[in-house]
C-alpha cells in the first residue's frame, strides 16, 4: 500500500501490516533478549495505535539477539501510519501515581 505498509485480504476483510524491530531496554523493566519481549510498553502502544500483533517471528526471536521483530496489524491503514510515526523514537511507560502513561520521544 505504501513504505512498509502491505495489505492482506483474510476471510474478505482487508488487513493491513507493517512489521517493525526494537531493542528493549532492561533498565526500564522490560527483557534483556529477544526471547522474552516485555508486555510493557508493548501492550499499551497496541491499545494506543489500535493494532494487534499479527506475527512474533520465532525465528529472529532468540535469546541470542538483542533485536526484536514484530508484526503489527490493523483493519485501519491510518493507525499504522501513526504507529510508524514511532521510527526512530523511544518509547517508555511513565508512572504517574497509580496510572501508567505511554511515553514517545
Amino acid at each position: 500500500m505504501e513504505d512498509g505498509i502491505y495489505e492482506n485480504v483474510e476471510d474478505g476483510e482487508t488487513i493491513y501490516v507493517t512489521s517493525l524491530s526494537f531493542v528493549q531496554e532492561p533498565e526500564f523493566g522490560e527483557g534483556r533478549n529477544a526471547a522474552g519481549i516485555s508486555q510493557y510498553p508493548l501492550e499499551e502502544i497496541l491499545d494506543n495505535f489500535m493494532c494487534y500483533i499479527s506475527d512474533f517471528y520465532p525465528d529472529l526471536n532468540t535469546a541470542d539477539s538483542q533485536i526484536c521483530y514484530q508484526e503489527f496489524a490493523c483493519t485501519d491503514i491510518e493507525c499504522l501510519q501513526e504507529l510508524r510515526s514511532m521510527i526512530g523514537k523511544h518509547a517508555y511507560e511513565k508512572n504517574a501515581g497509580r496510572q501508567t502513561e505511554l511515553v514517545i520521544e
